[in-house]
Parts: structure tokens; sequence; C-alpha cells
């Protein structure tokens, strides 16, 4: 296979053809979601919440619509340019590297949508997590919503094709020892391009070992967005809350 650039996610995540790809998403699971995660974790009405790696903002905005006082942080500049038509008095986005931690501390901290895994090295993702815990208050609780690997693998679609905006994107997917990668490959009147998605093959046994290491309590795993347990590979997500 070809050979991929360690930074591949700074390049496909600030390009208009990712945001296109991905325009269909379901908004109403994202937004009910948001609201299950904080019923469960009762957050103060004024609670502070970051959003590390929020894209262009969706999920800081239901954050937002509860009440919340957010900041979205995320390393694409087209991104939080495009999320700041959103902001107000308590909600703003900057432009942040995850793996460095910001210079205030909040009440919660959230990681949604498969935005975890990107880097090559496990110090790279234990890096993450220790930011992660460098921006929470003392007792704050965090969150990371991760795909669940054993059931990816599993159920994974060697190739498909999906035609948005007049652009047919064919999609191969496979996997190594380490990673699940999907390669997407189109055409548009500026020419061909391809792009790889390559995220780290993780396991609820490897988040344990980040969080034992960052001295962080791991207190709850769901395995869908309504938050039931997580049962093996039947689940489709693993979504693990943590505190400081």
């Amino acid at each position: 296979m070809e050979q991929l650039d360690q930074h591949w996610y700074a390049d496909w995540f600030d390009t208009p053809y990712y945001h296109i790809l991905y325009k269909n998403r379901d908004h109403s699971e994202a937004k009910n979601f948001i609201k299950n995660l904080a019923d469960h974790l009762q957050l103060p009405e004024d609670a502070e919440v970051l959003d590390i790696a929020c894209g262009r903002g969706r999920h800081s905005v239901y954050l937002n619509k509860l009440g919340f006082k957010v900041t979205g942080i995320d390393l694409s500049l087209n991104n939080i340019e495009y999320a700041r038509q959103f902001e107000n008095d308590r909600l703003e986005f900057k432009v942040h590297d995850m793996c460095q931690p910001m210079p205030t501390t909040f009440d919660a901290v959230f990681n949604l949508f498969t935005s975890f895994g990107y880097f090559d090295t496990d110090e790279d993702n234990q890096k993450a997590i220790q930011a992660m815990k460098a921006n929470m208050k003392h007792g704050a609780c965090g969150v990371i919503d991760f795909m669940n690997c054993e059931r990816e693998i599993q159920h994974l679609k060697p190739y498909n094709e999906i035609e948005v905006d007049d652009i047919l994107f064919k999609i191969t997917k496979w996997h190594d020892a380490d990673h699940i990668y999907k390669k997407i490959d189109f055409t548009d009147e500026s020419g061909e391009h391809r792009f790889t998605e390559r995220v780290k093959i993780l396991s609820l046994e490897d988040f344990k070992r980040f969080f034992m290491a960052a001295d962080l309590q791991l207190i709850n795993v769901f395995g869908d967005y309504h938050l039931t347990d997580l049962e093996g590979d039947a689940s489709k997500r693993l979504i693990l809350l943590f505190r400081k």
C-alpha cells in the first residue's frame, strides 16, 4: 500500500472535500448523544466544557445550547473559521493542537466521533491523554468517543462508492495489525485526488493503560450513543468516561 504522511489528518481534514464526503452525518443522533452525556454526567449549568478536535463545531454548538460555556479546539484553521460563525459570549473556537494543554482548565473535556488515534505512536496518543488531564479541573470528567475496533474490523467493507454533490468518492478499506485505513479516490473539475485516513487500532485495554499512566480514573464504558453497556463486537462504539 501507499506510504502515508504521518500528519495526513492535517491535510485531509482541512480540505472542503472532507466535509462534502461526510456532509450527511446524522445530526439528530449527535444531538441526542450530547443530551445523554450531559444528563448522565449531571454537569452543573455553569459548567465550562472543552470540545477537543471539534471539527466544524457541531457538538460544541449542541453543548452550548444546553447552557454550558464551551471552547472548541481543532488543528484545522478552515474548520475553526467556519465554526466561528456560531460563536457567542459562551461559545468560542480556537486553532489548537490536542497534544498541547490549553492555558485554562475545564469542568469537562470531550473528544468525540473518533477524533483520537491519528498519531503514529502510543507515546503521542499518551501525550494527547496527558493534555486532556492537564485541561481538567480537579474532579472534572472526560469523555472519549472512539470506534469499537473489534466490530469495525469484523464488518469492514473493502470497497464502496458514495456520490455526493456530483462527486463520486471511491472508498477502499483495509487493516493491518496496528491501523485501520480508508483510501478515498475521486475526480472533480480540478483533477484526480486521493486521501487516506488512518486510525490506530485501540482496545478498551489500551485505553485503560493510557488512563493508568496518566493517573485518570475510568468510571464508565458504553457501547453506543444511548449509553448502553459495551457488549464486545455487538457494540458500535467505545465510549469512555473518566475522571481526574
